[in-house]
């Protein structure tokens, strides 16, 4: 038996799709032109899948911060942070994003992977309790194995199921931790936090809130949907990442929790993972500057989100339930899914196909993210290109396609 025969079924399937010239993993971009554009050979593609809310990595002060930090200060740090991996920039980008959620303590991470493996595996320990929302991210799961903590699923955006949950540890030794996201990565649903902040109160429990998608995007300043509900005193925990609206890679926590720096010794992510080269720190640092400065960007993010929703909504697709910069449309099948993801691509149109385990309830996604960069000639040429390929295939009009995945 081969090591990864384990794998077979998957690797199958992924044969077959390559086979038919339809693998995304496959997919590289020779030339990247804009926050909206890039070259495939000879071909000029459209974006609609990289996250790139505010269309920050071609900014130019955020790439001329990138390359004087690193002309300045070398190429990387060699070093964890613990080590010789903590230089000024460091701390100056985590007192900045501090300062901008307006706590005591701010941390960086070296992705935002790390950012919830990290904080949530120390949070928690044999003795605690993880309640996590049932459709949360691959790194809040992977943060809560690492913990050893007790951990419990509530059905997805359900406070009432959450407090059920709760209830049931009223008595138990040890502390409860409570993680949801402010935007979900795969149906750009948002959670409702003031219900969520209401049952933590009752309870006695912390919360965190993982804000890598709705920063930049939602609140009155852009720190995300903690600051939209009003429950920003309720959220003991933010964390969030540099690799959506801020244009590079990186993850951060900020908190006011009494005795946070001792994260900085027993998160082992942190501690044992080379820290992020000057010249990325620099460029989140512009970047957030960007994000706080110029409030135009994050009302335009919003305007195109609504356009490109209300475009496919009209088209027939079936979407997520509510519009934000993640747009996605429901397959009836991962093939359906493969098959109209190539021929957008093969029209010029670069979208993500998201398949189970990665998706909620089974469900077949072929994924959009909404930039603030994309013209409205922009979207509406990627509506138009999902309502003329969903016709051609048949997709339109037809009820299995509008039904979700049990």
């Amino acid at each position: 038996m081969g090591l990864f025969d384990k794998f077979a079924p998957l690797a199958e399937q992924y044969r077959q799709h390559e086979a038919a010239g339809t693998n995304p993993f496959t997919v590289a971009f020779d030339k990247i032109l804009s926050p909206t554009e890039a070259m495939i050979g000879n071909k000029r593609i459209l974006l609609l899948g990289t996250n790139n809310y505010l269309g920050l990595t071609h900014d130019p002060s955020v790439i001329e911060s990138a390359m004087a930090a690193t002309h300045q200060a070398g190429s990387g740090t060699t070093g964890s942070r613990i080590a010789n991996g903590s230089y000024g920039g460091h701390r100056k980008l985590e007192q900045a994003l501090a300062d901008f959620y307006g706590r005591r303590h701010g941390m960086v991470f070296s992705t935002g992977y790390q950012a919830n493996l990290g904080v949530i595996s120390a949070l928690a320990g044999k003795n605690d309790f993880l309640v996590l929302d049932a459709d949360s991210h691959a790194s809040i799961y992977d943060g809560s194995r690492l913990s050893q903590a007790q951990v419990i699923r509530f059905r997805h955006n359900s406070p009432e199921d959450l407090a059920n949950r709760l209830r049931r540890l009223r008595g138990e030794p040890g502390d409860k931790v409570i993680v949801v996201e402010g935007i979900y990565s795969m149906l750009g649903d948002k959670a409702p936090l003031r219900e969520f902040a209401a049952v933590k109160r009752e309870y006695g429990a912390y919360l965190v809130v993982d804000e890598a998608h709705s920063l930049g995007v939602l609140g009155k300043t852009g720190r995300g949907l903690a600051e939209e509900a009003g429950v920003e005193a309720d959220a003991d925990f933010i964390v969030g990442t540099f690799s959506k609206s801020l244009g590079g890679v990186g993850g951060f926590c900020v908190t006011d929790v009494e005795g946070a720096e001792i994260l900085r010794v027993v998160s082992r992510p942190y501690m044992f993972t080379a820290s992020l080269p000057p010249g990325v720190i620099a460029a989140a640092q512009a970047a957030l500057d960007q994000l706080r400065t110029r409030p135009e960007l994050r009302l335009r993010v919003n305007e195109n989100a609504l356009r490109f929703y209300r475009g496919l909504k009209a088209l027939g697709f079936e979407l997520g339930p509510e519009p934000s910069p993640v747009v996605s449309a429901i397959m009836a099948s991962p093939e359906t899914a493969f098959s109209l993801w190539a021929a957008l691509l093969e029209a010029g149109l670069y979208t993500n196909v998201s398949l189970p385990p990665a998706t909620p309830r089974g469900l077949a996604l072929l994924r959009s993210s909404v930039s603030a960069a994309h013209s409205n000639a922009q979207i509406d040429q990627a509506i138009a290109l999902f309502g003329a390929l969903g016709e051609k295939l048949g997709l339109l009009g037809k009820a299995e396609i509008l039904a979700p995945a049990k």
